[in-house]
Order: structure tokens, then C-alpha cells, then sequence
């Protein structure tokens, strides 16, 4: 299948870090979200009830993206997956992208983040 629903610069204000100010403060993260699923039908009928969701699919990302202050943001990315893949049927599998624009470097760089992909076993 080679359908796919892609969700792009979903900002969210989260509490994620190893450092102690990161869980206290909290910074801006922004998800992106591919996800893989068979939109044939959709793409006939012209039903919501035969695709994915965008909204449901955000709402779904951020809940779990929020649910819990994790150290690591490939824990979070990887809570991001496992609950839309746990919610929508339909999605085969997603890639999950989380940006991370303000982390605790000491350098100068325009972005960091973590890709994770995962599919239904």
C-alpha cells in the first residue's frame, strides 16, 4: 500500500528533558506525523468514515505526548506511536517526527530531534 496522511508542525508545550529546569519550565516541541493506511475507499466515496481522522489522529498525539514528562524524547515519540497505532485501525504504520528547536546544546544549530517508524505486528 502506498497511501499515506501526512500531518505536518503540530506545536506542543511539553515537559521533557533530562535537566531538571526542562521538566519544570517545559519548551515547545513540534510533531510531524506520516501515516500509512488504505485511503482507497476515501478516495471514492468522499466519507469521513471511510479514512483517518486528522483531527482525532492530533488530538491522539498530543494526549500522549503530554500524558507524562518523559527524559527522553524517543520515549515520547515513541508513546506518540504506540497510542495511534493503538487508536486507528486502519493506520498500518506511522512515522513519528519530533523536533526538539530548544535543546539544552551548546552550540549553534537550527534543529535536533528524533524519527521513529513503527507498524502494526
Amino acid at each position: 500500500m502506498t497511501d499515506m496522511i501526512f500531518i505536518k508542525g503540530v506545536s506542543v508545550h511539553a515537559h521533557h528533558g533530562v535537566l531538571d529546569y526542562e521538566g519544570v519550565v517545559g519548551q515547545r516541541f513540534v510533531i510531524d506525523l506520516e501515516l500509512n493506511a488504505d485511503i482507497d475507499l476515501a478516495s471514492r466515496t468522499d466519507r469521513l468514515a471511510d479514512t483517518v481522522s486528522y483531527a482525532n489522529v492530533v488530538a491522539t498525539a498530543i494526549a500522549a505526548f503530554k500524558d507524562t514528562n518523559y527524559k527522553l524524547l524517543e520515549r515520547a515519540a515513541g508513546a506518540v506511536a504506540d497510542a495511534v497505532l493503538a487508536d486507528f485501525p486502519r493506520i498500518s504504520s506511522v512515522k513519528v517526527t519530533v523536533h526538539k528547536p530548544h535543546a539544552p546544546i551548546a552550540a549553534i544549530f537550527d534543529d535536533v530531534g528524533v524519527v521513529l517508524r513503527r507498524s502494526r505486528a
